[in-house]
């Protein structure tokens, strides 16, 4: 009796710590592209082990880690701001667009401008099929936006850089796959921008219409032919 007293203990403590743990996480919507593939997403995606632990050997992703840890990986889906209400220009400063200038955790280290981060390989005019994960389901619009001839992988990326119409936008687009995994995905179907070649950030904004939660990503991308291959 008294061993089964302490086993009966036991469960409850784990089952309290776990609640605690669960209720602890922030409950926002979230997400962030997966095709193409956003600095966070691809960098948790190359960097995650099989024992689960973070160990990045592209050295974009390998200087996000170094600046904040591993928070950033796990949480890819993440980049927002909860008072951002649509706004980028004026509200998210100069230089910290790919991190969203964040709040909940710190997405400074993708920030970094350098030409090392993985990349997806795009063709210039051809339709892709855009992926955008769903980790919370919420309506809203997506905005894709692309660097213009004034953007340096190795400068601060700055407003100036980003072409301000964007070239694809879709309200409510459709879904498929399970809420709050990787494979949970909003998807359509966008047309890149013609005329243009080289390294390319391909910009982000997700804007809830139910509330004032914004989400801001960066998509390093290369115009070379290619059909959405990743290079690490």
């Amino acid at each position: 009796m008294r061993k089964r007293k302490f086993l009966m203990f036991g469960v409850a403590m784990a089952a309290g710590l776990v609640m605690g743990l669960v209720s602890a996480v922030p409950a926002s919507a979230h997400g962030a592209t997966m095709m193409p593939g956003s600095r966070t997403y691809l960098c948790y995606k190359h960097s995650r082990a099989s024992t689960g632990e973070i160990k990045p050997t592209n050295p974009g992703c390998k200087a996000a880690f170094d600046k904040a840890g591993a928070t950033p990986f796990y949480n890819w889906f993440a980049v927002l701001r909860s008072d951002g209400a649509g706004r980028m220009q004026g509200f998210i400063p100069d230089g910290k667009l790919c991190g969203g200038n964040a709040t909940v955790y710190d997405f400074s280290g993708f920030d970094t401008a350098r030409s090392d981060w993985p990349v997806t390989h795009l063709t210039a005019g051809r339709s892709i099929q855009v992926r955008y994960n769903m980790w919370a389901a919420h309506p809203g619009r997506f905005d894709l936006y692309i660097t213009n001839s004034t953007y340096s992988p190795t400068q601060p990326l700055r407003w100036s850089n980003i072409n301000s119409t964007p070239f694809s936008s879709v309200v409510n687009p459709p879904s498929s796959g399970s809420v709050g995994s990787e494979e949970g995905a909003y998807t359509w179907n966008a047309t890149l921008p013609s005329g243009i070649s080289g390294r390319h950030i391909i910009y982000s904004v997700w804007t809830r219409s139910d509330s004032t939660e914004t989400f801001y990503g960066c998509s390093d991308v290369v115009f070379d032919g290619g059909s959405g291959n990743v290079t690490y």
